[in-house]
């Protein structure tokens, strides 16, 4: 459940500058994080070499760091944006976490997008170097399990998954009904999603069966697709792109969920994440003007559009069909 003590929506309609947001999450060493705070603190000298522009909700110019994975949904709503207001230029880059984190306290960039919290290291280490920050959810993602279309397997426990990466399994017989070599595909390791697996999944331990390596959500989709024995995992956006959707769940006993809008929103699907703005609160207007569009109508949609889940409008939910299972969220007024 998110608690509301910890999120601030913002109000479009009145397109004022947010205020302080919550607190949001890896596991950069805090004497690291305190340097980059005071290193930061005399500003970006990336930026001051650029012509200057007038800092507004609607104009200047920004940079924003992301996961890779998130780049296709940054760069739609930064599109988007710049359409409004042509006197807006916003950058996006890509970073891991940690690189995303320490870029923000060196002012290296304007905002993070990050698809964990921050740390209490990271917390504490802005603390220390009287950094404000504020932290903006904007959308929710799930690791989805994909299968070769032919595997007539439904439902797999969390312990299951985890033993099939530990290279404890490597037949589907253990696994389900069926007799055949598991082939286990991981996306690129300098993923977020990598990252989330292995901390979420494995619990922290690294990954040791013989694994096939894909570029993308969409070379796991091809290669699960292309192997009778392969399973992959992917953005929910990529969920049912030509291969076949496990129902997971989190123990042997609890029941299966498809990562469907409705089962991330109500955090009922074992392995869903959060992703979120942070954003110095001294930093940019413009970066406070952007967060604001995402997190209006118009960016939410972009959001669902994009296979996600939105977070800073009101959702319901409309059942497909009582005998799929599934669901399909529509924000309000989207």
């Amino acid at each position: 459940m998110i608690d509301s003590r910890r999120i601030r929506f913002l109000d479009w309609w009145h397109f004022g500058v947010p205020g302080k947001g919550g607190w949001w999450i890896s596991r950069t060493p805090a004497l690291f994080l305190a340097g980059v705070v005071a290193a930061g603190s005399s500003g970006c000298s990336s930026r001051q070499a650029r012509p200057p522009v007038e800092d507004s909700l609607t104009t200047g110019r920004i940079t924003i760091v992301c996961p890779i994975e998130a780049e296709s949904l940054l760069a739609r709503e930064r599109d988007a944006f710049e359409a409004l207001y042509p006197d807006a230029s916003i950058r996006i880059e890509p970073a891991r976490p940690r690189e995303a984190v320490g870029r923000l306290f060196a002012a290296q960039c304007d905002a993070a997008v990050l698809s964990r919290d921050l740390t209490p290291e990271e917390r504490g280490a802005a603390s220390r170097g009287r950094l404000e920050l504020e932290g903006y959810r904007f959308a929710k993602d799930a690791v989805a399990l994909v299968v070769n279309p032919a595997n007539p397997t439904e439902n797999l426990a969390l312990d299951v998954l985890r033993r099939i990466y530990q290279g404890r399994v490597t037949d589907w017989s253990r696994a389900a009904g069926f007799t055949g070599r598991i082939e286990p595909v991981v996306p690129p390791v300098e993923s977020d999603m990598a990252d989330f697996f292995i901390e979420h999944v494995m619990d922290g331990e690294p990954i040791r069966a013989r694994v096939l390596t894909a570029r993308s959500d969409s070379d796991v989709v091809a290669t699960v697709a292309a192997r009778p024995g392969a399973i992959g995992f992917v953005s929910m956006a990529w969920s049912n792109r030509g291969a076949k959707t496990l129902r997971l769940s989190a123990m042997n006993g609890l029941p299966y969920e498809l990562p469907d809008a409705e089962t991330v929103y109500r955090g009922e699907y074992p392995l869903s994440r959060p992703y979120l703005f942070e954003v110095r609160a001294a930093g940019p207007r413009l970066a406070h003007g952007f967060i604001t569009y995402v997190t209006s109508q118009d960016g939410q949609r972009i959001v669902h559009e994009a296979g996600l889940v939105p977070t800073a409008v009101p959702v319901r939910f409309v059942r497909r069909s009582p005998m799929r299972g599934s669901h399909w969220a529509k924000a309000s007024r989207l």
